[in-house]
């Protein structure tokens, strides 16, 4: 047993630094296609026009516009198993070191959004299940099919003019305050900063664990072993924590594990809607600036964030069903 559980969790690990590889090479191959011009989006047309052209030389050196795409690929993947992420062209800072601030905003910012969406997503999802086909159910399912259909976008334009422009009861955009040095910032103006975009994030994210429980538990409420219980007597609310609960919870989480990367997708126009310094809003930069060095390392720590959430799930699945893991050792 030991040594299949072992063997399962290899074979995952494999496969996701596979993965990981090859996205490194599709991403490469989709930024150096681009017809974006590195020297025009970062210099400008017209700086650019009035240099040298030993001048123009030395930026198509410095941004390795001349190297063949397989050499600069092999050697950005050297420097990158070093740990050097090489220099951001639009930042004009070490890749690792903007990656450093990045990230610590989006995982603060998506952090909240996952844990309000799994609890009100399971909470929902609940409810609907135990009281099937009543209005309750039919509000919350409407609800979810409603919301999976609403662009990420769209929906935050219209929390911000309601509570940023109309009723101006939350700030418009940003992490922190504007005028406020470092040092006195505190957490709370960070959780203020981060209500809207958080709060569009879950929205969007409540529907598909919503939709998942309430079929759980419908099933589990048909159940024999649930009709039994009512038979003997007991309340549905003793039913659901005894019985419900227990069964709807694992796979609820692992279906909250597999949905970071909607997340992920969704913080990009998030981040851009409310002007939030995060991986999203760095991403649109590097994109439009063709900074390929900063573009590559954002897009495999993202995809190591998503493929680490799917390893997750799939040991969790394991749990839930051993014939996954079973298979999965074979």
């Amino acid at each position: 047993m030991i040594k299949r559980n072992v063997t399962f969790v290899i074979r995952n690990f494999v496969r996701m630094i596979l993965l990981l590889f090859a996205v490194s090479i599709v991403t490469f191959a989709l930024v150096s296609a681009s017809p974006i011009d590195p020297l025009q989006a970062n210099v400008g047309q017209a700086a650019l026009g009035s240099m040298s052209e030993a001048q123009k030389d030395k930026l198509r050196s410095y941004w390795g516009v001349d190297t063949p795409p397989v050499e600069r690929y092999l050697n950005w993947a050297k420097d990158f198993i070093k740990g050097d992420m090489g220099i951001s062209l639009v930042y004009r800072q070490p890749v690792a070191k903007v990656i450093a601030v990045k990230l610590s905003n989006s995982l603060f910012l998506m952090g909240l959004a996952w844990i309000i969406s799994g609890l009100l997503g399971f909470v929902l999802g609940v409810i609907a299940g135990v009281f099937k086909d009543s209005f309750i159910d039919k509000a919350i399912k409407s609800y979810s099919l409603i919301i999976a259909s609403t662009p990420a976008f769209w929906l935050a334009l219209l929390l911000l003019i309601i509570f940023g422009v109309w009723l101006r009861v939350l700030p418009i955009g940003l992490s922190v305050p504007i005028g406020v040095e470092a040092s006195g910032v505190t957490f709370l103006d960070r959780i203020r900063h981060a209500i809207l975009p958080a709060l569009t994030l879950s929205i969007t994210g409540i529907s598909n664990i919503t939709l998942h429980t309430r079929e759980k538990m419908i099933d589990i409420m048909q159940s024999d072993y649930v009709l039994f219980a009512k038979a003997r007597g007991e309340s549905v609310s003793r039913i659901v924590r005894r019985h419900g609960l227990r069964n709807v919870l694992l796979p609820a989480m692992t279906l909250q594990f597999a949905f970071i990367s909607e997340i992920i997708g969704g913080s990009v126009l998030v981040e851009q809607v409310f002007s939030y310094p995060g991986l999203g809003q760095a991403t649109v930069s590097a994109g439009t600036g063709s900074d390929v060095p900063l573009l590559m390392a954002i897009t495999l720590i993202t995809a190591g964030i998503v493929f680490l959430g799917n390893f997750i799930a799939n040991l969790l699945y394991g749990i839930v069903d051993p014939r996954i893991r079973k298979g999965g050792a074979r």
